[in-house]
């Protein structure tokens, strides 16, 4: 992902509901939709891909087909944690009526696309058809890093990414006792989290001195380290897989890590990342670097092929921003932006502000704005703790001007909107610290921290 916040379930509105919320009706006479031309063909079904073809029948009448080889429908896929939970149902997870794409005219079609020609504006399916388009669009998301471990493709070894994961590790986990989870990131512990809920034991290895390194604080990372433990995870950093041992049947009985150490398990978790879901297109001469390479019209190389989403990689992303950002929001903003373009308004994409939340365990997280792991000549950093609950909150801002930058919160709920106009009216951190009470989110029976963040600040500056 990772990813739009795990959080949101636990915090009244999931993304399920917020879908729910989208009308099922759109503004067009669905008796005139054009048939006379090719479609415009989306690749994947995903928030990007979806979102698009939402968004382009608000304002055509062109037709639309969706290809996808993972569902028949778009569902939530940051939910999948909680169907494997008992939270949910997979049904649940599906955002729109079954009878929404047909009222609509978006077509779907459950295959696999194996390459395209930009040359006769074809795509090729895995069982030879050939499919004209007008414009196509590739939003095909990511797959799981693997880096070529002995044994990463036994039986029993997967990632968490797509429906047939959920599925593969429904399959893998009945009456095991141990399994082992590859990498520390936002899935990694999710996939802990998901195999902790029905008793399994988990070894968590993390190849990093701290905790999600790259991207939060030394402090953060110890923080959540000690959640983990205390939920009786082995946790083990520093850690690095070298080998998946199978058992004489040809599937994963224990590890090896770089420290010597084999540890037993029936289950193996690879989360050490995602890259763009693009293997498919080497042949395509689209230009492709980690990701399909687009301008800031999300176009490719090839004409009118373009991408959007995980597998999208920007030319010249704006400063402090990554050039392939697979969060869930950015697909839905790609997805939106194309689809003012596909219709008649060219529209380059703008990201915005950077956000994200997440969960570990019981300690939401969210981060806005730019705020760097570590303090650097140009940005200082305030940093406030609680003493003994899991409460933190880190503040970076401009050393010179004092501009604010970012934050990150840890199990306090901010509001999203208010950060984002202090970031837009480029405020200075004395602002920010003696109104964050406005941004606050938390309701009114939870504790209230302002006061003590607010003391330690001016502490610190006399």
């Amino acid at each position: 992902m990772a990813i739009l916040s795990r959080i949101q379930v636990r915090l009244g509105f999931s993304k399920i509901q917020i879908f729910q919320k989208v009308e099922n009706s759109l503004p067009w006479d669905k008796d005139k939709i054009m048939t006379s031309q090719s479609p415009i063909i989306i690749i994947g079904n995903g928030i990007a891909g979806t979102t698009l073809a939402r968004n382009i029948r608000k304002k055509s009448r062109q037709a639309i087909l969706i290809i996808s080889k993972e569902s028949d429908y778009f569902f939530s896929r940051t939910a999948l944690m909680y169907v494997y939970m008992g939270h949910l149902k997979w049904e649940h997870l599906e955002p729109y009526e079954k009878g929404f794409w047909q009222k609509n005219k978006i077509d779907l079609l459950n295959a696999e696309v194996t390459n395209i020609n930009a040359k006769e504006k074809v795509v090729v399916l895995a069982n030879g058809q050939h499919l004209s388009y007008d414009s196509l669009v590739l939003a095909t998301g990511s797959t799981p890093n693997k880096f070529g471990w002995k044994g990463q493709d036994l039986e029993n070894v997967q990632g968490l990414y797509t429906k047939q994961d959920l599925e593969q590790l429904t399959a893998n986990t009945p009456n095991i006792q141990q399994a082992v989870v590859v990498g520390g990131g936002l899935i990694g512990i999710e996939l802990v989290e998901m195999l902790h809920s029905r008793g399994i034991t988990a070894s968590f290895l993390v190849r990093e001195n701290h905790f999600w390194s790259k991207v939060i604080s030394p402090h953060e990372g110890e923080m959540i380290e000690r959640h983990i433990r205390a939920h009786g995870i082995d946790l083990r950093m520093n850690a690095n897989l070298i080998e998946i041992i199978s058992d004489e049947n040809g599937k994963a009985a224990s590890v090896l890590t770089d420290q010597g150490d084999i540890i037993p398990c029936q289950m193996v978790g690879l989360t050490a990342g995602v890259r763009p879901n693009i293997d498919f297109l080497k042949d395509s001469n689209l230009e492709i670097n980690r990701g399909i390479l687009v301008d800031q019209y999300l176009a490719t190389n090839l004409p009118d092929v373009y991408a959007i989403g995980d597998c999208a990689e920007l030319r010249s992303p704006l400063a402090h921003r990554h050039a392939i950002e697979a969060v869930w929001y950015v697909g839905r903003m790609m997805g939106e932006t194309l689809a003012q373009s596909l219709t008649g308004k060219p529209t380059a994409y703008t990201p915005g502000h950077w956000f994200n939340s997440a969960k570990f365990f019981d300690i939401e997280y969210q981060t806005y704005g730019q705020i760097s792991p570590r303090a650097t000549l140009e940005e200082n950093h305030f940093c406030w703790k609680h003493q003994t609950e899991n409460c933190m909150v880190r503040l970076a801002y401009h050393a010179k001007s004092r501009l604010f930058l970012g934050i990150n919160t840890f199990g306090i709920r901010m509001r999203h909107e208010v950060f984002d106009q202090w970031l837009k009216e480029k405020v200075k951190i004395d602002t920010v610290i003696e109104n964050l009470s406005k941004a606050n989110f938390d309701p009114e029976f939870y504790a209230q921290y302002e006061p003590q963040i607010q003391a330690q600040w001016h502490s610190q500056l006399v």
